[in-house]
């Protein structure tokens, strides 16, 4: 297969004519480095050489260490698997989210907040690739069903910073900002982390509504006054009224937090779809299915180890062995495997909003 037309000695991607030309100007990872000195906010974290990282490499000579983590977890199948993890609908249909839609939708919000106020921008842009890929398949359900598997609990959070994205040795600060992004664990050691975890309450608050509006679960109208009166009830106002909240409000006090009565609203928002999409008795018997299958799935592998992919290495905690396991699959993976391995009755399998599925 042919490239393009060759200009001085160069093959080019396209036939019909040369590419522009540049100026070339090698721009190296250290100059890139000094320039953030200069421009970043006092208090933003800064790149340098390889990172802070459990086991020391060699710097990259064109890619900030933020970016190589980023660049990392974008190319890491955990990452991948998310595209068929649920957010709020197993199954979704067509336009629903998923776990990796999310991820993306965050990294557009808490992007567009660091980039405002001259935070890094590569590590928030990391943390928020990487924030869930510590879930299990079908949803927060999963956390339920492998709590007691794991002493001290399961959480996506730490699970996805300590056990499911080691093998990529990022950086400290942003195995940090994973670790911590949920507001139920301590608080991130950098303002980038921060903003994640504000970027990812804004961003699914916002979009799980609109994915139960598109579902006939709820309309526009049964929102909260309040709520509709300072957010509005879309997702594109919510969301362009939620970042300004955020941009402001550190611009001018210098704390990642949010005004008090956008804060408020968005807690509403919050409260309601917890109210009329989250805890709705179709949603809790989903959840309460999707655990059942994925605890029988553990005990079932936790006893019979020999089934477990990493059959022939080093012997570990079986009962940890076969949550990492099930915790990796996808949803579809996971039920299709109760089936095979627990001939797992039909009619008993998570279904998903469209009774066709």
């Amino acid at each position: 297969m042919r490239g393009g037309p060759s200009v001085d000695g160069v093959v080019t991607a396209h036939r019909d004519a040369p590419p522009p030309s540049i100026e070339p100007r090698l721009v190296r990872r250290e100059d890139r480095e000094e320039a953030e000195q200069r421009w970043l906010a006092t208090g933003a974290t800064r790149a340098s050489g390889a990172g802070r990282r459990n086991h020391d490499e060699d710097a990259d000579p064109f890619r900030t260490c933020f970016e190589r983590d980023r660049d990392r977890v974008l190319h890491a199948p955990a990452f991948r698997r998310l595209a068929g993890k649920t957010q709020v609908f197993v199954f979704p249909a067509d336009h629903q989210r998923t776990r990796l839609t999310h991820a993306l939708e965050v990294a557009q919000v808490a992007t567009a907040v660091a980039r405002a106020v001259g935070l890094n921008v590569a590590l928030t842009e990391a943390i928020a690739l990487g924030h869930d890929c510590g879930h299990g398949p079908g949803g927060h359900a999963s956390e339920d069903a492998f709590d007691d598997f794991v002493p001290g609990g399961y959480h996506h959070a730490a699970w996805g910073a300590d056990v499911v994205l080691t093998p990529l040795n990022l950086c400290h600060e942003t195995l940090d900002g994973i670790r911590c992004h949920s507001w139920s664990q301590p608080a991130p050691s950098t303002p980038e982390g921060a903003v994640v975890s504000w970027a990812d309450r804004c961003a699914y608050c916002a979009h799980d509504l609109e994915d139960a509006i598109s579902a006939d679960i709820v309309t526009p109208s049964d929102l909260p006054p309040r709520v509709r009166e300072v957010l509005g009830d879309t997702r594109p106002r919510q969301l362009r009224t939620l970042i300004d909240a955020l941009v402001t409000t550190i611009h001018t006090t210098g704390v990642v937090g949010m005004d008090p009565t956008r804060a408020e609203a968005l807690a509403g928002l919050r409260a309601f779809n917890y109210e009329r999409i989250y805890n709705r008795p179709e949603s809790l018997a989903q959840g309460a299915s999707v655990a059942r299958l994925l605890r029988a799935l553990v005990e079932h592998l936790a006893h019979s180890p020999e089934l477990l992919p990493t059959v022939g290495a080093p012997a570990g905690d079986p009962v940890l062995d076969a949550v990492t396991y099930v915790a990796g699959m996808t949803d579809r993976f996971a039920f299709d495997a109760a089936r095979r391995l627990l001939h797992w009755p039909i009619d008993q399998l998570p279904r998903g909003i469209d009774s066709r599925q």
